[in-house]
């Protein structure tokens, strides 16, 4: 009796795991309904990670982030470094000679 009842509880789950894979296998056919299946898709991905950004965004502001900002963003006028990214003939140009612009 237990027997019987492990190969059919076995051959259940066999067909219950097989007969998707036979919904998969052919090319479902266009109507109306399946033309937005994509656009929901796209936009339950947005509404979903835009929220997960959202609470992300709350977290940082209650832990304190975004505090001083005007205090941190001149930190990165201070440093001095070559500049790498000018052309030697835009130094060339005389409006260039009277000093650092």
């Amino acid at each position: 009796m237990r027997r019987r009842l492990v190969i059919t509880l076995a051959l259940v789950a066999l067909v219950a795991l097989a007969l998707p894979a036979l919904a998969l296998a052919h090319d479902a056919p266009e109507t109306a309904q399946s033309k937005w299946v994509m656009v929901d898709w796209m936009i339950d991905t947005f509404f979903i990670f835009s929220g997960l950004a959202f609470v992300a965004f709350l977290a940082a502001w209650k832990a304190g982030h975004f505090h001083e900002l005007d205090s941190h963003a001149g930190i990165p006028l201070l440093v001095h470094e070559d500049d790498y990214y000018t052309p030697e003939w835009a130094l060339d140009e005389k409006e260039w000679t009277d000093g650092d612009a």
